[in-house]
């Protein structure tokens, strides 16, 4: 008898938490276009970093965090919001560094 409660509980917690996920995805899908101001890639190995990376585009987690933030205990005014463009500017930035860094890799072999 106690499995078949525990049983209950675990199917409701994992349906609950598969329509929440489905949520945020829908939402991070549709703010995809909306949330993208990325620099385009670097072009050549020794180009320098853009002055603004931009922001990459908002994701499943962030949605989710931010759901959490506005649902659960009042934040700070703009905590979130702020935490957030700053990590979503350090990915850009760490982004375009990488993709700079594997294109002079690939100049360092073909010559």
């Amino acid at each position: 008898q106690c499995q078949a409660r525990l049983h209950k509980a675990i199917a409701r917690h994992t349906v609950l938490v598969m329509a929440a996920l489905a949520v945020c995805t829908v939402t991070a899908a549709a703010l995809r276009e909306r949330t993208d101001s990325q620099a385009p890639p670097p072009t050549t190995p020794d180009q320098p970093p853009p002055a603004d990376p931009g922001l990459i585009p908002l994701t499943v987690p962030e949605v989710g965090r931010l759901l959490a933030d506005a649902l659960h205990h009042p934040p700070p005014p703009g905590h979130a919001i702020d935490w957030l463009t700053w990590r979503r500017r350090h990915q850009a930035r760490a982004r375009w560094h990488h993709q700079r860094t594997r294109l002079n890799r690939e100049y360092a072999l073909l010559t």
